[in-house]
């Protein structure tokens, strides 16, 4: 069954840089929007499939790359995934979206969630018992309190 997009201007979902200025507002559009709530609401992951070739995009977007249509049939997918590539990172940033240091150290890799055809991107639960390999399988932590954005999902670890 096809489900279309029903949002309403209000379910719009922006992005903030903490106490940082941005000289911009930005949307993360209908499709991110829908993406975000359904993690903030009921932690779950969608994705949307193309028509055409059944690609099915995670995170979200309106045209299919390869095959330029519009996709408008949203799929569940995940939570778990395969980690496909990863690194460690042994230095401190400023995450754009708190404002505050990341600790050291940390894992940021690419997974495939169940269902999806494309790989999404998230930080790595870094732990001396559970050094990450590529082929493993990864399930998402999410936090307590959920606002519509990508740090509702704190991390993925070992399933």
């Amino acid at each position: 069954m096809v489900q279309k997009n029903r949002l309403k201007r209000s379910d719009f979902i922006f992005v903030e840089s903490g106490d940082a200025f941005q000289p911009f507002q930005y949307s993360v559009g209908m499709e991110g929007s829908r993406f975000f709530a359904e993690i903030r609401d009921h932690k779950k992951f969608l994705g949307l499939r193309c028509p055409s070739c059944r690609k099915v995009y995670v995170p979200p977007r309106k045209i299919c790359g390869p095959c330029f249509k519009t996709m408008e049939e949203w799929v569940e997918v995940g939570p778990m995934g395969t980690l496909s590539a990863f690194t460690i990172l042994r230095f401190p940033f400023i995450d754009p979206e708190t404002g505050e240091k990341k600790p050291v150290p940390y894992g940021y890799g690419f997974i495939l969630l169940d269902g999806a055809s494309t790989q999404f991107q998230h930080f790595l639960k870094v732990d001396p018992d559970w050094p990450p390999s590529i082929g493993i399988r990864v399930k998402p932590v999410f936090a307590e309190d959920r606002q519509g954005k990508l740090s509702d999902i704190l991390h993925f670890e070992a399933a």
